[in-house]
């Protein structure tokens, strides 16, 4: 079929992919990674998918902590800035929860892990553009598990 080209004229161009909330949350989990390595951690991965169906199933980053004996599952938020009016851990919601207790789930039995274990949160706030370094609160092993949680 043939038209005009004074149609494609007046067409509004589509919108290009906004891949600005990607690279700030890139930027956030290298900024969590560092923190991490900074304090003796070691890193196991970075953006796990231990979930092949799923692919909101991803963990952050998965680290080893300083005694080398706990496996720590890391969720990474990062903000442009703090706000008096939230919660500390108000970017992890239930429907976040589940979705990261079935990746952490899923990874432990793929890998077969049967030591200690653990879920921590790390937010950063700060924005990659800005001169000041970012401000990180690091959250230590926040109830996502159920106390007598096992998979063996």
């Amino acid at each position: 079929m043939w038209l005009p080209t004074e149609i494609f004229k007046k067409l509004p161009e589509p919108p290009m992919p906004n891949h600005e909330n990607a690279m700030t949350g890139k930027w956030g989990e290298d900024i969590a990674t560092c923190f991490l390595r900074n304090h003796g951690w070691d890193i196991i991965g970075r953006r796990v998918r231990p979930c092949r169906r799923d692919r909101r199933c991803e963990i952050d980053v998965i680290a080893r902590s300083r005694d080398r004996q706990t496996v720590v599952f890391v969720e990474v938020k990062t903000h442009a800035m703090r706000s008096p009016h939230a919660a500390p851990l108000w970017g992890v919601d239930r429907r976040k929860k589940n979705v990261l207790l079935r990746a952490c789930a899923n990874w432990i039995l793929r890998e077969k892990w049967h030591g200690n274990f653990r879920f921590d949160v790390i937010q950063v706030f700060g924005r990659r553009t800005s001169p000041r370094p970012p401000e990180i609160d690091h959250f230590e092993n926040v109830p996502l598990f159920p106390a007598k949680w096992r998979f063996w």
